[in-house]
């Protein structure tokens, strides 16, 4: 069954404990951490994600896309993250990052930008889902890049070819026009925002979103 996950960085901030229970009908939820650096822009940080643990069981997917990821795996795990997913653009070595995710008992997931091309076989792997990024990383609201099709496929094959468990996540620019189609290329998990949180019946959004 396909999973959707609502992104964070699309709602709103003032009542962000209504924004949550709104988005129920959800698997889980995404959250972007941003620092700056790896991309131009600054979001939520360790605080709010213990504030938003504090307010749902649902699964808390946290996004790092950060410089120095193994400097912070310890903080975001213990905030209430239960997957951490780093970018393969930062890591000299992936599978180490992978490891000390894997230490403090939290799923990990590697996520590469639309330049990147699919990780290697011993990191996929290792982890538990691969997040194919269909925009440029950093804001939100951007139109899907339509080669990302083709990097999805790629990783579908390679999971069937090798027998592999890894999710395919895929966030940017998915709405209701272009979701049933980035499902049948194989993907396994979509992260929207706008598309759902720009919706008065949220529940509804994410239900036609699943197909």
């Amino acid at each position: 069954m396909i999973k959707i996950y609502p992104s964070l960085l699309a709602a709103d901030f003032y009542d962000l404990k209504k924004e949550i229970k709104d988005i129920e009908a959800a698997d889980g939820m995404h959250i972007d951490v941003m620092d700056g650096h790896f991309v131009n822009n600054i979001t939520i940080g360790v605080p709010v994600i213990k504030s938003i643990r504090k307010h749902t069981t649902k699964f808390l997917d946290v996004h790092l896309m950060i410089e120095n990821p193994l400097e912070y795996i310890k903080v975001f795990s213990f905030a209430g993250a239960d997957s951490i997913t780093f970018h393969l653009e930062v890591a000299d070595d992936p599978l180490f990052v992978i490891e000390a995710i894997k230490c403090m008992r939290n799923k990990v997931g590697v996520s590469i930008k639309p330049e990147t091309d699919v990780p290697d076989l011993s990191v996929l792997k290792a982890v538990d889902s691969v997040l194919v990024m269909s925009v440029e990383p950093g804001f939100g609201g951007q139109e899907y890049i339509e080669t990302t099709d083709e990097k999805i496929k790629k990783l579908a094959m390679i999971k069937k070819e090798n027998n592999l468990n890894f999710e395919i996540a895929v966030d940017g620019g998915i709405n209701l026009t272009n979701a049933k189609r980035v499902i049948e290329c194989g993907a396994d998990v979509l992260i929207a925002g706008s598309a759902i949180f720009n919706e008065k019946n949220r529940k509804k959004a994410i239900n036609k979103m699943r197909g």
